[in-house]
């Protein structure tokens, strides 16, 4: 084990951070709290609570519906570019902002089951996040498919786990680009060659990388992806989540949840839907305008900050608490259960322990905020713009003198 570093290099560390800056950006409460569930939900950016009051005062107060036409009708595509260019490497007129991440992803998988009429299997793994499993069988059921179910190895969907399950069958591949257990990450450009050398199409959850870890989705290749914005982009909780569908496939793409904003004339009120022969296709009813200039100020943040400067951090902060639990909690029979390369992982690590619900009560009671995952996983999220060196250490510290205890 190697010895960790003490405090006052955590300080030095926090001086020359490039990013420091950021975190005078944020409102942070009064109390002196360790946050470690930025992966969960980030804290709030001064200029969005500046925006909502904006918008709350001026454009709903002052224009109300007028407000429409003065520019919210156009925020779902608009922000969506910006996510686009900024967080996952899209070209204009892919991405939008709309519903949950659950309700995209019900209409992404739908949306490649159409375009894959002949093909009658969905894969996916059985260690996924929650919601993607649940739909992935809803919708298998609705369309009368079957789920080929395959076990990743600890570290997540790989290349070698996936292509033994691909056959002429295969319409889609649903992965995570970072596990929500373990933030190990899968490779985007070789995971989703595998997939269209198959014939089938590839469908992401950039959940918990959004914004913290790059991805090219053009430059992949990738079909759909998903994903939301209270995590890293810090939009706040229940914030609309973002859909992706490439540019080749919309002229043919349909989705299950035809509304009025999906539209090609939103006011033609029609006897019949006619999709919008752009991205707004996959839009269903009336956006929630609060929450997407929330996402857009915490997009602009993470393109002024950098989303390099950013990744960069965040592998510097994952690899000093890698340290730290291997010098403090490894011989109190804590272990790591993330990736040890820095590069393999997003932004949380995963500390596996017996009793780590108990662990995680006692931490929060202290003023230590980390979340816990069945059946026995701590994980400690940094969100390079608001998480501190000398914070993530004295975080550890305290996990320390509890698992001790």
């Amino acid at each position: 084990m190697g010895e960790a570093p003490d405090r006052d290099e955590m300080l030095r560390l926090d001086k020359a951070d490039p990013l420091r800056e950021f975190r005078d950006r944020f409102a942070i409460g009064p109390d002196p709290l360790t946050y470690f569930d930025g992966n969960s939900l980030g804290r709030p950016p001064k200029a969005t609570l500046e925006r909502l009051r904006t918008v709350l005062e001026e454009e709903w107060a002052d224009r109300l519906i007028r407000a429409w036409t003065d520019g919210w009708m156009n925020l779902p595509t608009e922000v969506g570019d910006r996510l686009g260019a900024t967080v996952i490497g899209a070209a204009p007129g892919q991405t939008v902002l709309a519903d949950s991440t659950s309700v995209n992803l019900f209409k992404v998988l739908h949306a490649a089951a159409t375009l894959r009429p002949d093909r009658s299997e969905i894969v996916i793994d059985d260690a996924n996040f929650p919601t993607d499993r649940y739909l992935v069988s809803a919708v298998a059921e609705q369309r009368g498919l079957t789920v080929r179910w395959i076990t990743p190895p600890d570290f997540g969907v790989t290349a070698e786990s996936l292509e033994p399950v691909l056959s002429p069958d295969t319409a889609m591949v649903v992965v995570c680009h970072a596990d929500y257990r373990t933030a190990a990450l899968a490779d985007v450009a070789g995971i989703t060659g595998l997939v269209h050398d198959a014939g089938a199409l590839a469908v992401w959850d950039l959940c918990h990388s959004a914004g913290v870890a790059p991805v090219e989705l053009d430059a992949a290749r990738a079909d759909f992806a998903v994903g939301c914005t209270y995590k890293y982009l810090n939009a706040g909780p229940g914030a609309p989540a973002f859909l992706y569908v490439a540019a080749r496939h919309l002229a043919s793409v349909r989705q299950p949840i035809e509304g009025w904003f999906g539209a090609e004339d939103v006011f033609a009120m029609g006897p019949t839907y006619e999709p919008a022969t752009s991205m707004r296709r996959m839009l269903s009813g009336t956006p929630n305008v609060l929450g997407l200039v929330a996402v857009d100020e915490g997009v602009r943040l993470v393109a002024e900050a950098g989303l390099d400067r950013i990744r960069a951090k965040g592998m510097a902060l994952t690899s000093l608490v890698t340290d730290l639990v291997d010098a403090w909690l490894d011989p109190l029979g804590a272990r790591i259960a993330s990736p040890r390369e820095p590069e393999a992982r997003g932004s949380h690590v995963t500390v596996r322990h017996p009793e780590a619900r108990a662990i995680t009560d006692r931490l929060i009671a202290s003023g230590v905020i980390p979340d816990f995952r069945n059946p026995d996983l701590i994980r400690l999220g940094l969100s390079p713009l608001t998480t501190s060196y000398a914070e993530a250490w004295d975080g550890l510290h305290t996990l320390r003198g509890i698992i001790a205890a």
